[in-house]
């Protein structure tokens, strides 16, 4: 028999009945029930109910250990009875009378205990993240992580693309958020820079030759986080195709991204659906304008309209008068908010106030008859027209985000999502991908006041020379795209551009010398200008697109060691302070922060 196990604990069937066996786990629960306790063992795969009662030489010991425990035990396997039968687990029909039982580790008293599903604050899940782990959801969310990068290595080269490794030591480079610097020790005051992402390695690798490049990618920048960015490091399906369109790289990497959530739409019994190949393409201006935003969620009915025209000389004075100044008016219909109260609407205008605009106007129509200053104002007429235009029911309601058009479209995107979630509008059983398209090349920088990038520098725009030498550089559109799965963002990706002369010009308008970009891009440049082909890709969030599947709503869930939102692993107590020796090494000197004010 082997030494530890010769099954593990979801293995046993009813066709095991008879067989003498050896289990090694956990001890998960235990419940003592008069003389005869019941052990739930638990290892990687599952749980097995173990047995011990006064005939058992195991019970002393089984009654002693603590839970988590690890315990190796000899026993016979016996039919459970009809009434006792757990039909939530595989082993559910049988149990284990234990004869003989090793502790190979004692468990002390725990910091927070794994069985159940009770929440246990940030700092203490991670701090003993090896016990968090343990728990049944976290352990499912790694391995649904796993089956999710398998599937994504397979179908990749199932597409003809071939994954290789790119370098984590590189250089800094200017653009993009903050990099993590590494000290070099034979160059003293030179430092290298972790990935931020492997951009310029991978339009090398195109440049020497090889045609489609993917890899299961490191990335590492220096940001705060958020729901759904970890701080310091995340992974992303990185991939690039040599002589392609746009369309042949959504084309490339749609089947890839469908087949993988199709794959794990039933995962644990979830049962949801995914918008079918080919994924919708959207105009970014339309989206900001429909949406409020450039990731929609369209699992979201509600579409924005712009109904600037219809407070043209009206009645409402605060939006007459706004309009007469430039600014611009949005809908935001919210179906069936008018058969309630008005608190919906009051709460709604205080939710916006809260978030610092100055408030959301309304109309709530009930039975037909349009209410609220605005319906009261504008005119019996101009309203009637403007609830025919925005196709209103008889018990809806609309709210109005006003202002200078970026303002207003990020009102009334928020707004939008705030009003389906109230009002219950969200599918949560389907996946809706959506490509955001012709994204602005240049934007005009307020502070700065001048045209800078939009998006990405390296982008082609549309075009070409044509379009940057004869067009206004705020009109010129980019082969840019992003992908977008229920209001998340799991990509950003480009047609590059690798054409030297081009790229000297974008840069030009966006007020960069060639000296510039020949100094900060020059592996880039000089590779170029030895011969490349077109080329472009993207980088699918991995961590997203697994917090999308197991249906949490923060990335720490999916991440098996993540570090808190400052950015600190409280297990490995990182950053850490190194000595005096190893500073000297590097030929680093720390400065003392300065004291904050007060402290």
């Amino acid at each position: 028999m082997h030494a530890y196990r010769t099954h593990h604990c979801a293995a046993l069937r009813q066709s095991d009945v008879g067989a003498t066996v050896r289990l090694s786990g956990w001890v998960h629960r235990k419940r003592d029930h008069g003389g005869v306790l019941f052990v739930d063992l638990r290892d990687h795969y599952g749980i097995t109910q173990i047995v011990a009662d006064s005939d058992s030489p195991a019970l002393p010991v089984l009654e002693a250990v603590r839970v988590e425990s690890v315990l190796t035990i000899d026993g016979e396997v016996k039919a459970r009875s009809a009434a006792t039968v757990n039909a939530n687990l595989p082993s559910g029909e049988i149990e284990v009378f234990a004869r003989a039982v090793t502790v190979q580790s004692a468990a002390h008293e725990l910091p927070m205990p794994v069985a159940g599903e009770n929440e246990y604050p940030e700092d203490i899940r991670l701090r003993y993240r090896f016990l968090d782990l343990r728990r049944e959801k976290v352990h499912a969310n790694i391995m649904l992580r796993a089956g999710v990068i398998s599937s994504l290595r397979r179908r990749m080269i199932e597409q003809g693309f071939t994954e290789f490794q790119t370098p984590i030591l590189t250089a800094s480079s200017p653009e993009g958020a903050r990099d993590y610097l590494v000290p070099s020790r034979v160059h003293p005051g030179k430092f290298y820079a972790l990935p931020q992402a492997p951009q310029m390695f991978k339009q090398l690798l195109m440049v020497a030759g090889f045609d489609r490049y993917f890899q299961i990618a490191p990335c590492f920048r220096d940001e705060d986080a958020r729901a759904d960015r970890s701080p310091g490091e995340f992974y992303q399906l990185d991939f690039e195709m040599s002589f392609v369109t746009q369309e042949d790289v959504f084309a490339a990497i749609e089947p890839v991204l469908h087949g993988v959530f199709e794959e794990y739409a039933d995962w644990q019994g979830k049962g949801r659906s995914v918008s079918p190949l080919p994924f919708r393409r959207i105009p970014y201006r339309e989206s900001m304008l429909r949406y409020g935003n450039d990731k929609p969620d369209l699992r979201n009915p509600i579409e924005i309209a712009d109904v600037t025209d219809h407070f043209h000389g009206s009645g409402f004075g605060i939006f007459a008068s706004l309009v007469e100044g430039g600014n611009v008016i949005r809908a935001i219909p919210a179906p069936g908010a008018g058969a309630g109260s008005r608190k919906f609407f009051d709460d709604m205008n205080n939710w916006a106030r809260g978030e610092g605009y100055s408030g959301l106007g309304y109309i709530n129509i009930k039975d037909g008859v349009p209410g609220g200053p605005i319906a009261k104002n504008h005119g019996e007429e101009a309203t009637a027209k403007l609830i025919a235009a925005l196709r209103l029911g008889d018990n809806d309601g609309v709210f109005f985000a006003a202002g200078k058009e970026g303002q207003a479209a990020r009102l009334a995107g928020l707004a939008r999502t705030r009003i389906a979630e109230q009002l219950g509008l969200i599918d949560a059983n389907r996946f809706e991908f959506c490509w955001i398209v012709d994204f602005p090349m240049f934007e005009y920088d307020e502070d700065a006041k001048k045209v800078d990038f939009s998006h990405n520098p390296f982008s082609m725009p549309q075009g070409e020379m044509e379009a940057l030498e004869n067009s206004d550089p705020l009109d010129i559109l980019a082969y840019q795209y992003d992908i977008v799965c229920n209001g998340v963002e799991l990509s950003s990706g480009a047609i590059r551009n690798h054409k030297p002369e081009i790229m000297y010009k974008a840069f030009e308008i966006a007020g960069y010398t060639q000296e510039q970009v020949d100094a900060d891009f020059a592996g880039m440049i000089n590779a170029f200008k030895c011969g490349a082909p077109p080329h472009g890709g993207s980088a699918p969030g991995v961590d997203r697109i697994v917090m999308l599947l197991a249906d949490e709503p923060n990335i720490r869930e999916v991440i098996t060691f993540p570090m808190t939102q400052k950015a600190e692993d409280l297990m490995m107590n990182a950053p850490s302070p190194v000595t005096a020796k190893q500073l000297r090494e590097l030929n680093i000197r720390v400065i003392e922060a300065p004291a904050k004010p007060g402290a």
